[in-house]
């Protein structure tokens, strides 16, 4: 990543500097928050990229086995699956709108002010694409790798269906880590009981969904019903560059829309426009290892009168 010197956020009024990169420092504060929050950087395992925007690395995508022997007896090689890839990172960008009156601040007050907003714009569009491959632009996202794996299963969350989930796997000769869910499940997974021995699924005390551990996935368009398990030490990501950043004062933002329905023109209305974009490549790098339980189709029927 490349340092600019001659930007000093403490010192510089955000008049001064509408266009660049913001600092490493800066970067940092907001890729940590980022990691916070999004399950991707979280879970997955970080390749650097080494500032270029598309990286091979090799991936071992089965495990090494060892052996018993006796005394003087050849010992075994067990052969693991290596496997090239390449990740490819992608362009993500959010636009956040600012009074004009912020040209006055220093670049730390403003950097501190739009931090939040675009922590959270960043990581729920990360979250989705990589998850619920929802506006993806990667070659493959957790959803896609089910269901190419034929791993996907329609049904309600119960506890026959979280077994059955993780039989998906295991017949693979995967091992799964982790699940992955949503808050609007919380509710499901407390029910999720065996009938019979009244085992219960959810621990709740732990964190744990039958013995491994369950994440949140926060993001706007997860779907009730909706449950991921998986082996995700297959899932690499990598972010080349620091973020850059752009501010105008005029034009009109046409996906921003005002309380008429209209897109938004920055000089009338006295505001400013901060273009935050980061770049970032993920990939699973096998199917296999992830498993998608999608709550059933709803089959609306009609009334005759």
């Amino acid at each position: 990543m490349t340092i600019n010197t001659k930007f000093n956020p403490d010192n510089v009024m955000v008049s001064e500097v509408k266009d660049g990169k913001f600092t490493v420092e800066q970067t940092e504060l907001i890729l940590k928050d980022v990691a916070d929050k999004s399950l991707v950087l979280q879970m997955g395992k970080l390749v650097d990229m080494n500032g270029k925007n598309e990286k091979g690395f090799t991936v071992q995508t089965d495990g090494i086995s060892a052996y018993w022997v006796n005394e003087t007896e050849k010992i075994k090689t067990s052969k693991p699956t290596i496997v090239q890839a390449t990740l490819k990172a992608q362009k993500l960008a959010v636009i956040i709108l600012a009074s004009r009156e912020c040209l006055a601040y220093n670049w730390t007050r403003f950097f501190d002010d739009m931090k939040p907003q675009i922590v959270d714009a960043f990581y729920q569009a990360i979250d989705d694409a990589v998850f619920l491959n929802v506006n993806n632009p990667f070659a493959n996202s957790i959803k896609q790798a089910s269901d190419n794996a034929k791993n996907t299963i329609k049904g309600d969350i119960n506890y026959t269906t979280i077994l059955d989930m993780e039989d998906k796997l295991f017949t693979k000769k995967i091992k799964p880590n982790a699940f992955v869910s949503a808050i609007q499940n919380n509710g499901l997974l407390r029910k999720a009981v065996d009938k019979d021995t009244k085992l219960t699924m959810l621990d709740r005390a732990t964190g744990t969904l039958d013995n491994y551990p369950l994440f949140t996935l926060a993001t706007d368009n997860t779907e009730k019903g909706t449950l991921i398990v998986g082996d995700f030490n297959n899932l690499y990501y990598g972010i080349p560059h620091n973020i850059e950043f752009s501010i105008s004062e005029d034009g009109t933002i046409s996906t921003i829309k005002d309380e008429n329905g209209e897109p938004i023109h920055l000089f009338e209305r006295e505001l400013i426009a901060l273009r935050a974009t980061m770049d970032i490549g993920v990939m699973p790098v096998k199917d296999d290892a992830f498993c998608v339980l999608e709550p059933k189709e709803v089959v609306e029927t009609k009334t005759t009168k």
